[in-house]
């Protein structure tokens, strides 16, 4: 689905009773569009729209619900109608013949040597576009391949690049915690996620381990960043000199979901809560100003 199926210069949704939540083929995400007074729909039900690539069939994905609960500034499109059988019909034929085109492009695209790794095709309900995606390192000239397509597939045709977070995002999976990708089900945007963001929570850097599907670093590196960032201004920063019972020791890690703290020297090694640190040490920079 293209991400943004909704014009944000028109807010005025006074014309809709209800909205509701719809999901395409192959997407988990939900999109939202308005319900007028003439239309009845009710979870599950198939319905048509419009979006920005053309008629679509969909799937309604919750209950309606009342249009003055409805919160985004995005102005809605509305449900055009309930589809009928043959909507089911033209829908899963399109499946079908979707599949041959993504084959087909594929074909072409290794006969004229271009480096396009197609992982999608789909057609309009009507049948007026086919949208094939693919990825690719680098741009691609691909104006012999839309001759090419063009006079086997007679169609409109519309090539998307998109990048190795786009592909996850559109083929789905579980990711390490068990559940659906955030990128999947959620996520509108990718923000940048750099490697300070694990050394900030004092995640081991293995790189592996902390790449998602995309083979970028995973997502929810963000999710708790800031609140280790003030959670880590109630305990010293590692290299810290203290003093307990005039032992000196060395802060060497800190825990702030257990809330302990690893001080050792070459004789010893203590985890202490950092309650029960802060009341039993004394800080080197204490002892200096005591000189």
């Amino acid at each position: 689905m293209i991400e943004k199926e909704n014009s944000i210069n028109s807010i005025d949704n006074s014309e809709y009773r209800q909205y509701v939540g719809v999901r395409f083929y192959n997407t988990q995400r939900t999109y939202y569009f308005g319900i007028k007074e003439d239309l009845e729909v009710k979870e599950g039900d198939k319905v048509i729209v419009e979006t920005i690539r053309g008629l679509e069939l969909g799937e309604i994905a919750f209950a309606p619900i009342d249009i003055d609960k409805y919160e985004s500034e995005l102005g809605l499109k509305p449900i055009i109608r309930l589809a009928n059988d043959i909507d089911v019909k033209i829908f899963e034929s399109n499946k079908k013949d979707a599949a041959s085109a993504l084959e087909i492009s594929k074909n072409e695209a290794n006969r004229l040597k271009l480096d396009m790794n197609f992982i999608s095709c789909e057609y309009t309900l009507d049948k007026t576009k086919v949208i094939l995606t693919y990825v690719a390192d680098e741009r691609v000239d691909f104006r012999e391949l839309l001759k090419s397509l063009a006079s086997r597939l007679h169609t409109r045709i519309e090539l998307r690049q998109v990048g190795s977070r786009d592909k996850a995002k559109m083929i789905g999976g579980v990711g390490i915690c068990g559940l659906p990708l955030c990128c999947s089900t959620f996520l509108n945007e990718f923000d940048g996620i750099s490697i300070n963001r694990a050394k900030n929570q004092m995640l081991a850097i293995n790189i592996p381990k902390l790449s998602g599907h995309c083979g970028k670093l995973i997502c929810c590196l963000k999710y708790e960043d800031d609140a280790y960032s003030e959670e880590k201004k109630n305990f010293p920063e590692l290299g810290t000199k203290l003093f307990i019972d005039k032992t000196e020791y060395t802060v060497t890690g800190v825990n702030v979901i257990s809330k302990v703290v690893k001080i050792e020297n070459q004789e010893d090694v203590k985890f202490l809560p950092i309650e029960e640190l802060n009341k039993q040490a004394r800080w080197r920079k204490n002892r200096n100003e005591e000189k």
